[in-house]
C-alpha cells in the first residue's frame, strides 16, 4: 500500500497514518478495536486485497510461515514435519514462527504475509478469533489452518472432532469404574480446549453423571502446567480418581506429581492424555491417549496451501475433518 492509500485508509478509519502502518506491520501496540476498524476500513476501500494478491504472485518468496503457540509442545513437531516435507517436495521452505501462547504475536507473525516475507502462512490451532483470520483472508492473504475449521472460501482447513474424541476418553473411563473424574484444560483462548471440555461435559451428561466444576483445572498445556493444576486438584479434597489431560504435556506433568506424592497409577489414578505424542508409549505405566494424525494432517494442509498459491484451486474439497483414535495402554486399565 503506497502513502496515498495509507492516507485515504486513515482518513476512512478515522486513525494516524502511523497507526495503519502498525496494523499493516502487526504491532500489538495497537487495540483491537482500533486494528479492526483499520482493517475493515482497507476491506471497505477495496485496497489490501487487490494490491496484496497482486504482489504475493509477482514476488514468489518461495516461502511458507507455520505459526504455532508454543513450540516446546511436541504435538507440533510431527505436523511441522509434515508440512516441511510436503513443501520441500514443491520446492517451498518453511519459516517456524513460535507465537509463545500470545495472540499479539500471532498478530504480529501475520505481518510477514503483509509485508511480503513470505507467500502464505499455516496457522497451527490458532489463538486469533476465526474474524481476523477471514479479515487476513479477505485482504488477499494466502492462509492455511491445522486444527481449527473456518468458514472461508480461500482457507483450506484440516482438523479432528475434538468433542467426539473427548467423550470416548470419558465414557472409558467410566466404563473402568470411575465417577469422579477431573479434566485438565489448556490454556483459555486454545479452540481444542473449549471442545475437548464439551466433550467431557457431554460424556458427564449421557452417564447421567454429576458435573463438579471443582475438577476442572488449567494445565496450560505443558507439563509444569499439568504437574501444578493436579497438585491443586489433589489440595482440594474432593476424592477423584481420574484424570483426563487435554494434552500428553498435562498428562505427564501429572505422572511427575504422582511420583512427587506417592500416588499410584492406574491403581489409585487413572490418567488419559489426548495427542499420543512419541514419550507416551515409553513411559511407565504407558499412557492411555488419544491418536491424532499429526504428520498426515500437516501435509495435505500444505499441499492445499501451495495448490492454492499456485492458482490451482482446491478441487473438490477445502475443508478435511480427520479420524482420531482413543489408545488404551496401561495408565487406564483395571480399575473393576
Amino acid at each position: 500500500m503506497n502513502d496515498s492509500k495509507m492516507i485515504d485508509v486513515a482518513r476512512q478509519a478515522k486513525v494516524s497514518v502511523a497507526t495503519v502502518s502498525r496494523v499493516l506491520n502487526g504491532s500489538s501496540a495497537v487495540s483491537d478495536k482500533t486494528k479492526k476498524r483499520v482493517l475493515s476500513a482497507i476491506k471497505e476501500m477495496n485496497y489490501a486485497p487487490n494490491a496484496s494478491a497482486k504482489n504475493l504472485r509477482s514476488l514468489k518468496t518461495m516461502t511458507l510461515g507455520v505459526v504455532v503457540s508454543d513450540i516446546l509442545v511436541s504435538y507440533y513437531a510431527e505436523i511441522i514435519k509434515g508440512i516441511e516435507n510436503t513443501a520441500n517436495g514443491l520446492n517451498y521452505n518453511i519459516l517456524i514462527c513460535d507465537a509463545q501462547n500470545r495472540k499479539e504475536k500471532e498478530r504480529e507473525y501475520m505481518s510477514l504475509l503483509l509485508n511480503r516475507t513470505v507467500d502464505g502462512m499455516i496457522l497451527v490451532t490458532p489463538l486469533l478469533g476465526n474474524e481476523e483470520i477471514r479479515d487476513f483472508a479477505d485482504m488477499g492473504c494466502a492462509i492455511g489452518i491445522v486444527g481449527r475449521y473456518i468458514d472461508h472460501p480461500n482457507v483450506p482447513c484440516i482438523y479432528t472432532d475434538n468433542v467426539k474424541a473427548s467423550r470416548e476418553v470419558v465414557h472409558h473411563l467410566i466404563e473402568e469404574g470411575h465417577e469422579r473424574i477431573a479434566f485438565l484444560s489448556g490454556y483459555a483462548d486454545a479452540v481444542d480446549s473449549y471442545e475437548r471440555l464439551e466433550g467431557y461435559l457431554k460424556a458427564l451428561r449421557d452417564a447421567r453423571l454429576p458435573f463438579i466444576p471443582e475438577l476442572i483445572e488449567n494445565g496450560n498445556f505443558n507439563e509444569i502446567g499439568g504437574n501444578e493444576a493436579f497438585r491443586r486438584l489433589m489440595a482440594k479434597d474432593i476424592g477423584f480418581t481420574a484424570v483426563f489431560a487435554a494434552n500428553d504435556e498435562m498428562a505427564l506433568g501429572v505422572y511427575e506429581a504422582c511420583k512427587a506424592l506417592s500416588i499410584e497409577i492406574p491403581a489409585r489414578m487413572a490418567v488419559v492424555g489426548v495427542d499420543n505424542n512419541r514419550i507416551s508409549k515409553y513411559v511407565t505405566p504407558r499412557l492411555s491417549t488419544v491418536d491424532q494424525p499429526k504428520y498426515t494432517m500437516g501435509a495435505l494442509l500444505a499441499e492445499k496451501l501451495i495448490d492454492q498459491l499456485n492458482d490451482n484451486a482446491f478441487a473438490d474439497k477445502r475443508t478435511f475433518k480427520v479420524d482420531s483414535k482413543l489408545l488404551i495402554r496401561d495408565s487406564s486399565r483395571n480399575r473393576k
